[in-house]
Order: structure tokens, then C-alpha cells, then sequence
């Protein structure tokens, strides 16, 4: 079996996608296979990858969201560890060398996730907790994990598709293993659509419902987290 499966969904991110790929090929620990999944991308998407048509195994399909992207991706892969690298996600050259590293030390562990930088903003991670997963999504989507543990995304949500697959190992008695370095960035491109998404926490917890509107993207936030909530009774 191969050892490493890139996994790369993308949506409108012709701009990001080269540096994204050089960051993927300068990875120290190089993948077995790079698989990108176009999901209905209207820009210059396939002229950007023509360079990279020799390094990479191309799938375009109707846009269809990420999770179905992202289960496309791995059907598609051969590795025994894959990651699901964000179109956005430019890495540290160690990336892929210390997630492996960590999740080797740690057979037990079914997948190994680090800190990172949104933009200038830091989101340092924290050693694995089922117990705080289930109050709050800790984990980026950009995390190595084992073929035979992945139980693929649900293609149903719109949102959340990381927290619900970590929840989900999680209530299967898998465990994840934190990797104390931040291992990569999260370009921040506001005049693009983009798979992700952050607001400040405090834009969340404002009393919405009592100045009787909201902003959508609040309505489809709390929306998505009943969804959670709901699936997982949390």
C-alpha cells in the first residue's frame, strides 16, 4: 500500500492553489500520490494546475460541497495515512514528516492534527480531549489520518464536516494525538469564496435575537450547530 495520500478539494481557489501545491512538494516526507478534486470551479483553476498535470491525479466534477469532494478525493486514494490539505493550507516543509512521525510513536491514535496560523491569528491546538470535543471543534480539517479509521464525511452538512468527522471517530473510541507546533498557515482571502470560514468568537455570542435580525452568516451558523447538536446530543 502507498504511504502518504494528499488530498486537495477546491472551489474557486485558482489564486491559492499554486503556492498551496509548491507547499505540498516541498514537503521534506513527499506523498505517494496528490489527488485534486475540482468541485465546479468557474475560474482559471485548470490552466493553474496544467503545470502540475504530471504530479497530480486531476477530478472535476459539478460543485457538489466539500464533503462530497473530499470522499471523492480519498475513493479515488491508495495511501495508508491521507490528509485532506485545504486549498488555502500552505505548510511548513516538516508538515507531513512530523504528523507521520507522531502518529507512528502513537499507534493507537487513529489521526494526528497540530496548531496553525489563520492569517496573522494563531490557533493553537490542545492535546486530545473527547470530552472538550463535544463542547467545541478544536481540529482543522488538515490532519493526517489512518485509511482504515476514516469513516468518511457526512455529505449531508453544509457546515462543521470536520467537527462531525472528529466527533464521530471520537464516539467510535478512536483518538486523535496533537502535534505542539503550529505546522501551517490558512491564507485568508476575503474576496473569494472559500471552504473556510472564521469570525471572532465574540461576533457568535452577541445577543442576536434580541435586536430581532442577524446576520446570515449567523443564521447559518446556528443552524449547522443544531445540526451537531443534534446528530451527537451534545
Amino acid at each position: 500500500m502507498n504511504r502518504i495520500s494528499v488530498i486537495i478539494p477546491t472551489y474557486q481557489h485558482a489564486a491559492t492553489l499554486p503556492r498551496v501545491l509548491g507547499s505540498v512538494f516541498a514537503q521534506t516526507l513527499q506523498p505517494t500520490e496528490v489527488i485534486v478534486v475540482d468541485d465546479g470551479s468557474t475560474d482559471s483553476t485548470v490552466a493553474v494546475l496544467a503545470p502540475y498535470t504530471d504530479r497530480i491525479t486531476y477530478v472535476h466534477q459539478q460543485n457538489q460541497g466539500a464533503p462530497m469532494a473530499r470522499n471523492r478525493g480519498f475513493k479515488l486514494s491508495t495511501g495508508a495515512f491521507v490528509i485532506f490539505w485545504d486549498a488555502d493550507v500552505v505548510a511548513e516543509h516538516t508538515m507531513l514528516e512530523r504528523l507521520e512521525e507522531v502518529l507512528r510513536e502513537h499507534p493507537q491514535a487513529a489521526w494526528a492534527y497540530s496548531s496553525f496560523w489563520w492569517g496573522r491569528r494563531l490557533f493553537q491546538g490542545r492535546p486530545f480531549s473527547a470530552e472538550t470535543l463535544r463542547s467545541q471543534n478544536y481540529i482543522h480539517t488538515s490532519a493526517l489520518i489512518r485509511r482504515e479509521a476514516f469513516p468518511g464525511f457526512d455529505e449531508s452538512l453544509k457546515r462543521f464536516q470536520d467537527w462531525d468527522l472528529w466527533l464521530t471517530m471520537s464516539e467510535e473510541g478512536k483518538t486523535g494525538v496533537f502535534v505542539d507546533e503550529p505546522l501551517y498557515h490558512v491564507l485568508v482571502e476575503s474576496d473569494r469564496p472559500s471552504y473556510s470560514r472564521w469570525l471572532p468568537k465574540f461576533f457568535y455570542r452577541l445577543p442576536w435575537k434580541w435586536l430581532g435580525w442577524s446576520p446570515s452568516s449567523i443564521r447559518g451558523y446556528e443552524a449547522a450547530h443544531d445540526v451537531i447538536v443534534r446528530k451527537h446530543r451534545l
